[in-house]
């Protein structure tokens, strides 16, 4: 990686870092904490939660037709989520192993907290549930690949590929042979330590 590439990867980590800490500031703004995991709002937030809550024949009146038609369509999707849920995991439990790739945690992913949300009836709690879960397994499926890419094949590629997951900065350039023959097995190796430092 050439420094300018590397002072950038490096502004890109602190950004992320300075919109981690807004988020926090947000987060107490709104009266609600994470500990463990669990969500903790201040006294008298949820009991105002529960009053904005849409009660159903309110929710269904407002829905529009194109929502009511479309609803079947989308929550097909499920079938294919579970699929390659399943699939992937099968495939990183036989192959990660096989080649000392440390797995990925499907729970650092998939996350089901927003149903616990007062001000939402159970209709859009089950919509956010099925939002969560499509979009967990994609990060999952996408974690999975991009430590498969970086074990087989960590080249960049000669044209620009919007949304590149973050291990991709560090791959080698589009063209570099040497590079790629003389470094290969250096992200392996990086990839494999992963496993030692998750287990420390």
């Amino acid at each position: 990686m050439t420094g300018r590439i590397e002072e950038l990867a490096h502004e890109i980590v602190r950004l992320q870092q300075e919109l981690d800490r807004e988020i926090e500031r947000r987060r107490k703004a709104l009266g609600w904490s994470l500990k463990a995991r669990f969500v903790e709002f201040e006294q008298g937030i949820a009991a105002e939660h529960r009053r904005l809550r849409m009660d159903l024949t309110q929710f269904i009146a407002r829905s529009s037709w194109r929502t009511i038609v479309t609803a079947p369509v989308i929550y097909s999707m499920i079938v294919p989520f579970v699929l390659i849920d399943i699939w992937v995991s099968i495939y990183q439990a036989i192959c990660f192993r096989a080649y000392g790739i440390p797995r990925v945690r499907r729970s650092d992913h998939i996350a089901f907290d927003r149903g616990h949300l007062a001000y939402l009836n159970w209709i859009e709690a089950l919509n956010c549930a099925y939002c969560s879960y499509g979009n967990g397994v994609v990060s999952y499926v996408r974690e999975i690949a991009a430590r498969t890419e970086q074990y087989w094949c960590p080249i960049k590629h000669a044209i620009r590929v919007s949304g590149a997951h973050q291990r991709y900065q560090a791959f080698l350039e589009y063209g570099d042979a040497e590079g790629y023959r003389a470094r290969l097995e250096s992200f392996r190796d990086a990839l494999r330590s992963e496993k030692e430092e998750s287990l420390s």
